[in-house]
């Protein structure tokens, strides 16, 4: 394996031939939560002492419903504003057009990947980012809690539902009016649909879109799990979380006020912090399932890296793209952030697993996530995405019953579907 001292080393002397005249200015879009930002610009840091070359980080807002409103603009007047794009692991078969093919750059080191990541950027062939981190959510929960009140770690929907019950209102009858007993996120975007189809899988509903383009989400057990999900809302989930987003919940659950939360990896570094109300006292699960039998279901995430064609500097964003995926920057990554690796050997490395145990034990989730149906629907997922949050978001509202919402969902993706996606 190389390390990045190796990769600057061949960096620098790349720039030393020709002295500074190779230097460039790039610039990076990166939508960040957490850590992120600040081990980006760490990464760039030493990028930039190494080549010579400069990075400006253009930041974005918290929502990738938003982030990609925004590519689609940069992208559509084919801007040379933004070098290098960070990637949801969703957007490959919407942007592929508008991306360098790494292919041929990465020919030497994409076996050391994991497969699946890889394979969610390739489109028709052409590898449209290199995979950067990878995620697959946990169920985040108050071990201080559990104990005090003798319940189990939940395996289910159904029994976190009434232990979130019944430790809230325990608590809340002994003074703490702000416990909540589960956080999630219930907004209106990209997030909501992740939370929904991993309620809707695990009850045995199936997916949002089938792998084969069919469209079967209108049955009586993805009914069953929105109807449940409904009853949380102004009961065991504040009435505000139908707009909460990530930092949201992770908020009001390191504050101490929420017994369970579905959150991302990220989180898990930051509710472990100094600063953090319950350093000590929360661990991680696997999400639950719909019931005895039901396997749990957890959507993939993660963020990827692609050089956008309209680049003014190729050559160094491309290696820009492989300096920040390299071996060491991953490493510091998982270990800073918790934010699982996407090269494979980083998952056995002995320090990370020490320092942040987090990372080992979910290799497996990871490589058993829900894919959301990007590939099958092709250039119509964000709509797809959209129809499917709204009529979830109608739910929970108590805009009309899982039943009737479903129902519609239907009728509008057969439309948009037409005579194939």
């Amino acid at each position: 394996m190389k390390k990045t001292s190796l990769f600057t080393a061949a960096l620098a002397a790349a720039t030393i031939w020709s002295g500074t005249a190779l230097a460039v200015d790039l610039s990076i879009v990166h939508g960040s939560v957490g850590k992120d930002q600040e081990v980006l610009r760490a990464e760039l840091d030493r990028y930039e002492a190494a080549t010579g070359n400069k990075v400006t980080i253009v930041s974005m807002p918290e929502s990738s419903t938003d982030q990609f409103g925004q590519y689609k603009l940069w992208l559509a007047a084919q801007s040379s504003d933004i070098d290098v794009y960070r990637l949801d692991v969703i957007w490959a078969p919407q942007v592929a057009a508008h991306f360098v093919d790494l292919t041929p750059h990465v020919a030497d080191i994409r076996d050391q990947y994991v497969s699946a990541a890889i394979e969610s950027q390739t489109v028709d062939g052409k590898l449209v980012g290199l995979p950067m981190f990878l995620g697959a959510p946990a169920l985040y929960y108050r071990t201080d809690l559990l104990e005090k009140y003798g319940e189990k770690v939940p395996a289910t929907w159904q029994e976190m539902t009434a232990t979130a019950k019944k430790i809230m209102d325990a608590e809340r009858a002994a003074g703490n009016a702000d416990m909540q007993g589960f956080v999630f996120q219930g907004a209106a975007y990209e997030g909501l649909t992740c939370n929904a189809q991993e309620w809707i899988n695990s009850f045995g509903g199936g997916r949002i879109v089938d792998t084969d383009g069919s469209i079967n989400i209108n049955n009586p057990k993805a009914a069953e799990a929105l109807t449940l999900a409904a009853s949380w809302i102004g009961g065991i989930s504040p009435e505000g979380v139908l707009n909460y987003k990530e930092e949201d919940a992770r908020g009001v659950f390191q504050s101490g006020n929420a017994v369970f939360m579905r959150n991302w990896n990220y989180a898990y570094a930051l509710a472990a912090g100094d600063d953090s109300a319950v350093k000590d006292t929360f661990a991680v699960t696997t999400l639950p399932s719909g019931g005895e039998g039901l396997a749990s279901a957890a959507t993939l995430g993660g963020s990827h890296l692609g050089v956008a064609k309209y680049s003014k500097h190729p050559e160094e964003a491309i290696e820009l793209v492989k300096f920040l995926n390299n071996y060491d920057n991953q490493k510091e990554r998982a270990i800073v952030t918790s934010r699982p690796p996407t090269l494979n050997a980083v998952y056995g490395d002995a320090e990370v697993g020490e320092k942040q145990e987090f990372i080992p034990l979910w290799k497996p989730v990871v490589d058993n996530a829900l894919a959301r149906p990007s590939a099958a629907t092709k250039r119509s997922y964000n709509e797809v995405s959209s129809e499917f949050w709204t009529a979830v978001h109608d739910t929970l509202s108590g805009n009309g019953t899982a039943e009737q919402n479903l129902a519609k969902l239907e009728a509008r993706l057969k439309r948009l579907k037409g005579a194939g996606w």
